[in-house]
């Protein structure tokens, strides 16, 4: 049995003023990021795999000081295209944002990257770090990432099945994957999950 945590990165300043902060941001935690990501526990892992953004970096540091830190490019949060580093109340007026509201985030960000890819492109690396974390009998593993990675592999592999935007989560919040290696092997699902 493996338990895999999915932990959002701590809180960014682009984060305390709502934006969209993508992979074109790579920006740190803010001083409040850092001092809500303190106050918590987190249970050990003995693997640790990271979004390469510096902000999943600079958690999985303050998280698991002592633990390496396996970079998983196909992690990377998703490229917003224009919208990137801006928030609603400055997007208001664009007729591309009004457009991409009305689709139900369906459609491409303008100049930036489709759901349907960067959905895809998580769940490859989330298929990669349990085919590695089962080769290294690693019991339990955690993945500092995005919130959007986390939605992406969440609407995809835990059941029951639910909207990608049902999967939303707080900064420094995870979700603690349950995965057995002949469920994995045979349908590619989550046994259970919980939130913590």
């Amino acid at each position: 049995m493996l338990k895999l945590l999915l932990i959002r990165h701590g809180k960014t300043y682009g984060n305390t003023l709502r934006r969209y902060i993508g992979g074109a941001t790579d920006e740190p935690l803010c001083p409040e990021g850092i001092r809500l990501l303190q106050e918590k526990q987190y249970p050990e892992v003995s693997r640790i795999y990271v979004s390469p953004m510096i902000r999943c970096r600079q958690t999985a540091g303050l998280l698991y000081p002592d633990r390496e830190q396996k970079e998983i490019p196909l992690f990377r949060e998703c490229d917003f295209g224009i919208f990137e580093n801006k928030n609603y109340q400055e997007l208001s007026g664009e007729p591309a944002y009004q457009a991409w509201i009305d689709s139900s985030g369906t459609l491409p960000f303008p100049e930036g990257e489709s759901m349907e890819d960067f959905c895809d492109r998580c769940c490859r690396g989330f298929e990669d770090c349990v085919e590695d974390a089962f080769g290294h009998s690693c019991s339990r593993a955690a993945a500092v990432v995005h919130g959007g990675t986390i939605m992406s592999i969440m609407s995809r592999y835990a059941l029951p099945l639910q909207d990608y935007f049902c999967w939303q989560i707080k900064n420094g919040e995870y979700y603690e994957l349950c995965l057995t290696k002949e469920q994995w092997e045979e349908k590619r699902q989550i046994c259970s999950w919980k939130k913590g």
